[in-house]
């Protein structure tokens, strides 16, 4: 395997090659390329070929990388290598989305085929190749080779209060305004390093000629053209890599390191991870390699990840066909900024906090975890004691594995939306963030049954939508870019909370059958390729074409209009609380009357209350009126 590795992958890195090269004679298959198909179903080449064209005439990228966790340094070269198929290339763009955060990566020493070049960099994330004095004529390829270089910042600190603490988890994720950033996708810890963005990748390009939009701090980074990679990444003994693609070995190093290789087919885009004292286990589902990744101490919440994983890809298969790659990771990663996790194609992370918090909440609330007294102040209120396994807290456990297995299924259903079905992320975040969403949902009726997706839907999605408005923020158009949104909880009220039941209401008007077969009817049709606002509603006409102008008349209403108090009605305590029925206290402080403070002092625990930080007391005095209905 060494031998292989370093005669073939590193070659590939390494090697010189002309600026542009004429296509072969014949349709050959290259050994890299050849190398990089391992990672398709043998029965999805076929159907990827149809939809992309010849798959050695995708992009391709060599990655040679070096990470140093103790310096939390990366240093190495990437290689593009991008075809003229159709026009002659007259510019070419690199996308390095770590750079919306501030100078994080540079690339330097670029050359093309072998002769310097100088990059362009008319953006914080984008750099340019003229090629205008030489153009690449259609059946040849441009190779443009940079050296990259960048330091990794250390992972923002979890805030404390009702912002970022438990408490405002509890009450919708998030009580506060959280800022725009990256949720830690560059980032390093102790244990875990993120390096989401460091390989530079060619951005999709408009009509007008122009790359897409890159990061705007809010939502996602970016999607790209599927391209094939070949990746190897040296760490230090005792740390691993986790990456997308097919693993093709570890090699020890002379020097004490180990060099891990990765081949990935036809993927939208390239995620890299680094972690130490992590561990692993592995299922099989339809030929598909599913790994859960996860910190040794998390174990037992990481084998049930892995068994949430291989249950959801089950069923999105049966029910929206195969997804066409030969190996499936989930990674535990400290994510922040209140995301549950981030999805790339083969390959999705899930926030920590979730792998902890679904241990036990009398775990928690001995853990002297920040919030922790925000919820035994709260927890006093209602009538509730702070230890054992009954009550709220027995209950709270529940509902914080049911988020766990929510926020798999929602990354799980990005593998389809838009991991397949490619969508603009930041122009129309909308489009692939609903149907995730809806997509989750869908798995857990068909799991569990509709009363728990039911309650999942309100006090998920009605409930972030409702706390939203509770704490100040007004309704709007939900189908906008990223850029858009005044903040993260504008946006995950409107694009996870009120978007996704654009899809219950049509799936209401058409019916199950027509909804499912409209469904499957648009992964088939989109498969690797890119889909467009109202193509999803265009395939449920086509299953029910009686009601072709209402579907439309929907996706107006709940995507474009600001109707959301009509559809979802008042905030009430029970949308936030979710499964919280039949709590000692929940009956008195809805029968409060007004929304005086004062009126609480009689009640249990309004000590307690006395005691919590200006900031989590705040929050509570906004969102009591609304709690009660008011």
């Amino acid at each position: 395997m060494r031998t292989f590795l370093h005669g073939c992958l590193l070659w590939c890195v390494l090697s010189g090659t002309p600026a542009w090269g004429g296509a072969p004679a014949e349709p050959l298959v290259s050994p890299e390329v050849q190398l990089c198909l391992q990672h398709l179903k043998p029965a999805e080449r076929e159907r990827a070929a149809k939809a992309l064209g010849p798959l050695e005439e995708l992009p391709l990228y060599r990655v040679q990388l070096e990470v140093d966790p103790e310096t939390r340094g990366v240093k190495g070269r990437v290689q593009v290598e991008v075809l003229a198929r159709k026009h002659p290339l007259t510019e070419l763009y690199l996308r390095l989305t770590p750079n919306a955060q501030g100078r994080r990566v540079t690339l330097s020493d670029a050359k093309l085929g072998g002769r310097p070049v100088k990059l362009e960099r008319p953006e914080p994330t984008l750099y340019r190749l003229s090629l205008e004095s030489e153009p690449v004529p259609p059946g040849a390829a441009a190779v443009l080779d940079v050296a990259v270089e960048g330091l990794v910042p250390r992972a923002a600190a979890p805030s404390s209060g009702a912002a970022g603490g438990l408490l405002g988890g509890l009450m919708g994720g998030g009580g506060g305004r959280p800022s725009g950033g990256d949720h830690g996708a560059f980032s390093a810890t102790a244990d875990f390093i993120s390096l989401v963005g460091v390989v530079p990748q060619v951005p999709p390009v408009g009509e007008d000629g122009r790359p897409w939009e890159g990061p705007q701090g809010i939502g996602d980074l970016g999607l790209y053209e599927p391209a094939h990679v070949l990746a190897t990444i040296t760490v230090p003994t005792g740390w691993a890599v986790h990456a997308t693609g097919v693993p093709m070995g570890e090699v020890p190093e002379r020097d004490g390191r180990v060099r891990y290789a990765f081949a990935a087919a036809a993927v939208r885009d390239f995620p890299l991870f680094v972690s130490r004292g992590y561990a692993s286990s592995t299922a099989t589902v339809n030929g598909v390699t599913v790994e859960s990744h996860y910190a040794a101490a998390d174990q037992a919440a990481g084998e049930r990840v892995l068994k949430y994983a291989t249950s959801m890809l089950a069923e999105f298969e049966r029910r929206l066909g195969p997804l066409p790659y030969t190996h499936f990771r989930v990674v535990q990663a400290p994510l922040s900024g209140g995301a549950g996790g981030m999805e790339f194609p083969g390959l999705v992370t899930i926030a920590t906090q979730l792998y902890r918090g679904a241990a036990g909440a009398s775990e928690l609330l001995g853990g002297g975890m920040q919030g922790m007294e925000d919820l035994e102040a709260m927890l006093g209120m209602l009538g509730q004691s702070g230890g054992g396994g009954g009550g709220v807290l027995g209950q709270l456990n529940g509902a914080m594995e049911r988020t766990l297995e929510f926020t798999v299924a929602h990354e799980v259903a990005h593998q389809y939306f838009a991991g397949l079905v490619g969508s603009d992320p930041i122009l129309e975040p909308v489009v692939d963030e609903s149907l995730a969403q809806y997509a989750a949902l869908l798995y857990l009726e068909w799991k569990h049954g509709k009363k728990v997706a039911e309650s999942v839907r309100q006090e998920t999605l009605v409930g972030q939508y409702h706390l939203y408005r509770m704490t100040g923020g007004k309704d709007g158009r939900a189908d906008r870019p990223t850029g858009h949104f005044a903040d993260e909880m504008e946006y995950g009220a409107l694009v996870y909370g009120k978007a996704p039941l654009l899809h219950h209401a049509s799936r209401k008007l058409v019916g199950d059958a027509a909804f499912l077969k409209a469904l499957r009817a648009y992964v088939d049709m989109y498969r690797f390729k890119w889909t467009c606002k109202d193509c999803f509603t265009k395939e449920l006409a086509k299953a029910s074409p009686a009601n072709a102008s209402a579907l439309e008349r929907l996706r107006t209403r709940w995507w474009r209009e600001a109707k959301g108090d009509e559809d979802l009605g008042k905030p009430r305590l029970e949308s936030l609380l979710g499964g919280f029925e039949g709590l000692e206290g929940l009956e008195a402080l809805q029968s409060l009357p007004g929304m005086d403070l004062e009126a609480l002092q009689g009640m249990q625990g309004f000590e307690a209350f006395q005691e919590i930080d200006a900031q989590s007391k705040e929050l509570l005095e906004q969102l009591i009126p609304g709690l009660m209905g008011e």
